[in-house]
């Protein structure tokens, strides 16, 4: 399955370079693409209702998404952005960010400087999770690159009850990397709208996403790398951290 999800990565990728769909960074091999028309997909979530009533939003720290970050706190709204790879847990922003410095706030290098370095005590109730996606189908089964971090990201705060089943999770692409199908495994993270440059997608998603980590997919070196699930480890009670390894 792994395979397959891999040369849909490298179809994506190869497509998006071929027809100079893809921006700075480039090549877009091994990430999130910075995919042409960004701001209008951005601005298209925008205008949804689920981001009209949302107060708090969780979005990547990915270069597509720096325009839904920016729409974000430009409304008002508190911004939280896992930091990259989640190695230093999360960043909260909110409408403190002085008004002119927005974009800037936006940015990965601005949202550290800017923002807030928060425990898990501090997570606020996230009403409307955004993701990055490599390829996304119809019925919500995504693909990012590789790493697992938006499925990792959205497993601590399921655990954490800051979002449920019904908590919205949309993802922005470029119309192109919209494919048939994509194979699905059981930590992967299905979205509720796929959102374009032209267009918003209400997807035909059935399957329910994880309802938190899967710890026994969780390694020494994973512990290591990101000690956000050392810290929500230690929070666990002690019969589901024997139940789950």
């Amino acid at each position: 399955m792994s395979h397959e999800k891999s040369l849909i990565r490298q179809q994506i990728w190869r497509y998006l370079e071929e027809h100079d769909i893809a921006r700075f960074p480039r090549p877009v091999f091994h990430r999130i693409p910075n995919f042409l028309g960004a701001e209008e997909a951005a601005k298209r979530v925008a205008a949804m209702r689920e981001f009209k009533n949302a107060d708090a939003v969780k979005v990547n720290p990915d270069s597509p998404q720096k325009w839904v970050r920016f729409e974000v706190l430009s409304h008002g709204k508190r911004l939280l952005m896992p930091t990259p790879r989640l190695k230093s847990g999360f960043i909260l922003l909110d409408d403190a960010v002085a008004r002119d410095r927005l974009r800037l706030a936006s940015s990965i290098r601005g949202a550290f400087t800017l923002g807030k370095k928060i425990s898990l005590e501090q997570l606020p109730k996230i009403d409307l999770a955004i993701v990055g996606s490599v390829a996304v189908a119809p019925d919500g089964a995504r693909i990012g690159k590789g790493e697992g971090y938006s499925e990792m990201e959205y497993a601590i705060l399921r655990e954490l009850g800051l979002v449920s089943e019904s908590t919205s999770v949309v993802t922005t692409v470029h119309d192109s990397q919209i494919v048939e199908a994509v194979p699905v495994e059981d930590h992967d993270l299905a979205v509720d709208y796929i959102v374009t440059p032209t267009r918003v997608l209400k997807t035909r998603r059935v399957k329910p996403r994880p309802a938190g980590i899967i710890w026994s997919k969780v390694t020494a070196d994973m512990t290591e790398r990101m000690p956000v699930l050392k810290e929500l480890r230690a929070r666990l009670p002690a019969s589901r951290n024997n139940a789950q390894g």
